[in-house]
C-alpha cells in the first residue's frame, strides 16, 4: 500500500519556522537600526557640547591674555613713574649733600683763618714781651719808643707847668733800635677770610636753612614757597642764586618739568657767574630728557660743557653724552 505525502503538511512547520525566523531577524535589524541612530544623535550632541565648551575656553583665554597684557603695561608704567620719582629724590639728596659739604669746607676755612689770626697775635705779644698800650699818647716822664736807628728820647717835666724838655742819647752801637709797639704792626687778613657776620646775615642764613630743611624732608611745595619768600625778602643775598636753584629742583622733583626749566633759565640769566649755574643747566637737561626731548637735552649738555668746562656738572654731562 502506498503512502501519499502531502506537500502542504510537510512544508507547513518549516514555513512557520522560517517565518518566525524572518520576523525575529527583522525585529533585530530594526532594533539595531534604532540603536545606531540614537548613538549618532548622542555623539552629535556630545560633539556640539564639546565645540561650545572649546569656544568658551578660547574666549576666556583671549580675555585673560588681554587683561594680562593691559595690566602688565600699567604696572610697567607705574614702575617707570616710581623710578623717575626716586631718581629725582636721589638727585635732590645729592645736591643737598654737595651743598652741605661746601658749607662744611667753608666753615673749616673760616675756623682756620680765625685760629691763625689768634696765633699770630699771641706770637707777636710774646715777642714784644709787654701788653700793647691802649692809647697813643705817652705820659710825661716816660721814655717813648723811637724809630729804629734813633736814640732814646726822655721827657723831663719842667717847673711851673711849662712844657717838658727832652734829652736825647745816641743809639747804642750794634743795636738797630727799639721794637715798635704791637699796635703799629697790622696783621694782614689771609685770603678767604670772611667779614664779620651781621644780624641780618644771620637771619638770611636761618631762613635759607629752614627752606632747605623742607626740601630735605620731601616737602617740595613748602620748599618752593619758603625759597620764594626768601628771594623776595633778600633779593641781593649771596644765597639768592642757590635759593633760585632749589626752587627749580623742587619743581623738577614734583615733575613740573617745564616750570623747572623756566626757573633754572631765570637763574642763568640773573646769576650767570654763580656756582649753581652749571647745576642749573644739568637740571634743565634732566627735565628735557624726562619730557622725551632728547635733542634739546643733548644741546643743553653741550652748552654746559662749553660754558663751564671745569665744573663738576660738566663731568656729569660728559658721562651722559658718553664722552671722556
Amino acid at each position: 500500500m502506498s503512502v501519499h505525502k502531502f506537500p502542504g503538511r510537510t512544508r507547513g512547520p518549516r514555513a512557520l519556522v522560517a517565518a518566525l525566523t524572518f520576523v525575529a531577524v527583522a525585529q533585530s535589524a530594526n532594533a539595531a537600526l534604532f540603536d545606531d541612530e540614537e548613538a549618532r544623535r548622542r555623539i552629535e550632541s556630545t560633539n556640539q557640547r564639546l565645540v561650545s565648551v572649546q569656544r568658551q575656553l578660547e574666549d576666556r583665554i583671549v580675555a585673560l591674555e588681554q587683561q594680562l597684557k593691559s595690566q602688565g603695561l600699567v604696572d610697567l608704567f607705574n614702575q617707570t613713574e616710581q623710578m623717575r620719582g626716586d631718581l629725582a629724590k636721589l638727585r635732590g639728596q645729592i645736591e643737598v649733600l654737595t651743598y652741605e659739604l661746601e658749607q662744611a669746607q667753608k666753615r673749616q676755612r673760616d675756623l682756620y683763618v680765625d685760629l691763625d689770626t689768634r696765633l699770630r697775635k699771641m706770637e707777636s705779644t710774646a715777642v714784644a714781651g709787654v701788653t700793647p698800650p691802649s692809647a697813643d699818647a705817652t705820659p710825661p716822664g716816660v721814655a717813648a719808643a723811637a724809630p729804629p736807628g734813633a736814640g732814646t728820647v726822655t721827657l723831663i717835666p719842667s717847673p711851673s707847668g711849662a712844657p717838658p724838655t727832652s734829652t736825647a742819647s745816641p743809639p747804642a752801637q750794634g743795636v738797630s733800635g727799639v721794637l715798635p709797639p704791637l699796635a703799629a704792626v697790622p696783621v694782614a687778613p689771609m685770603p678767604g677770610a670772611l667779614p664779620p657776620r651781621t644780624v641780618d646775615a644771620v637771619g638770611e642764613q636761618r631762613a635759607y636753612d629752614a627752606s632747605l630743611d623742607q626740601f630735605k624732608r620731601g616737602d617740595y611745595a613748602g620748599a618752593i614757597t619758603a625759597f620764594g619768600t626768601f628771594l623776595r625778602t633778600y633779593p641781593r643775598s649771596p644765597l639768592a642764586a642757590s635759593a633760585q636753584y632749589w626752587v627749580g629742583n623742587a619743581q623738577y622733583a614734583r615733575r613740573d618739568y617745564r616750570i623747572a626749566i623756566t626757573t633754572q633759565r631765570q637763574l642763568l640769566q640773573t646769576w650767570p657767574d654763580s656756582t649753581k649755574a652749571p647745576d642749573a643747566l644739568l637740571n634743565i637737561a634732566s627735565a628735557q630728557a624726562d619730557l622725551n626731548d632728547n635733542a634739546a637735552a643733548r644741546r643743553t649738555l653741550e652748552e654746559l660743557i662749553g660754558r663751564y668746562p671745569q665744573s663738576e656738572a660738566a663731568i656729569k654731562a660728559r658721562q651722559r653724552l658718553g664722552q671722556r
